[in-house]
């Protein structure tokens, strides 16, 4: 018998591992427990036995999530991705139901919101690095799954699923203290899911917390990451929905002119009308101009819908300095 058949052959069942480990966790030996998950999934990768490592690793980062070892956890989540790598495992629906399944134990806990002595300061600072923890742990897991995903049979940015699960956990995570920086964050993984609903909900949920002057940006953004993508249908949804939920909670709908210069777009864009779009851009620069990445972002639309090459910024500099010379 060869050395790769004895090898495979020493390795046991893997339930009798997740039984063993499931007991050590139980009796709180996490770090005991957190060893052996590393080393026995390598094993069994080593043997090529892919879809026993994928059973043992799932079963200990549920179990070490649902105990509250969130590093933990996380790293048994991400060793689970890294096993479909290695083991080539085609994308699909089984795999994704268990990517969700983890996903789903990763803990959501709301930050304290009413500080009122330096306890409340101490306990604040606690749940927040607390947060960051969860987010970094949950988010290497996620995006690590999206590019698996994006490699191995879903879509080239990756499954919608997965990138709705990511933007609803960073948001989840920091709606206290979610700023323009992570909302950005949340409205790209939005974009790139398939729930301008589920995002809709969160843009409200934000425009109640944020700056009165940060919640028509947002809803900006929002509309221009859909259409720079090409994706006029859901950019028309988000919109609708905002307006339906807004009205439905008896609040206020932003009514600046960077809102009517997104609402003129989406008419725009629904015909060849490349002279009125260039229009709309001159006529409302300076609400354009308060964020920078939207010319940008617009630069993008004009060459989906319209075919307009984007100049290159090294060129147009090359370019006039000839003319000088």
């Amino acid at each position: 018998m060869s050395r790769e058949k004895l090898r495979r052959a020493a390795l046991p069942p893997v339930q009798e591992n997740i039984d063993k480990l499931e007991k050590a966790i139980n009796e709180g030996n996490f770090y005991g427990a957190q060893q052996m998950y590393k080393s026995i999934s390598a094993r069994y990768v080593s043997a090529e036995r892919y879809s026993e490592a994928l059973d043992l690793l799932e079963s200990g980062a549920c179990l070490q999530l649902k105990h509250g070892q969130v590093t933990c956890g996380a790293e048994l989540a991400f060793l689970f991705v890294d096993t479909l790598v290695k083991g080539k495992i085609p994308y699909n629906e089984d795999i994704l139901d268990r990517v969700r399944k983890i996903y789903e134990v990763f803990p959501k806990v709301p930050l304290p919101s009413n500080m009122s002595d330096d306890e409340d300061v101490r306990e604040f600072t606690e749940a927040l690095g607390a947060a960051k923890t969860r987010l970094e742990g949950c988010s290497s897991f996620i995006r690590a799954a999206i590019k698996w995903s994006a490699e191995f049979g879903a879509s080239r940015n990756g499954d919608p699923q997965l990138h709705a699960m990511l933007a609803e956990y960073i948001y989840s995570e920091s709606t206290e203290l979610v700023g323009f920086e992570n909302m950005a964050k949340v409205s790209y993984h939005f974009v790139r899911g398939n729930n301008p609903k589920k995002f809709a909900s969160t843009l409200v949920n934000f425009m109640s917390k944020c700056y009165p002057d940060e919640d028509d940006i947002a809803i900006a953004r929002a509309v221009l990451m859909y259409l720079s993508m090409g994706n006029l249908r859901d950019a028309n949804c988000l919109m609708n929905e905002l307006k339906r939920q807004v009205e439905s909670q008896e609040l206020d709908f932003p009514e600046s002119d960077l809102v009517q210069f997104i609402t003129f777009l989406l008419l725009t864009l629904e015909r060849d009308a490349l002279p009125l779009f260039n229009m709309l851009r001159v006529n409302y620069k300076s609400s354009i101009d308060r964020e920078p990445a939207f010319n940008e972002l617009l630069d993008e639309i004009a060459e989906k819908f319209y075919g307009v090459q984007r100049r290159n910024p090294l060129q147009g500099m090359f370019g006039d300095l000839f003319k000088m010379m």
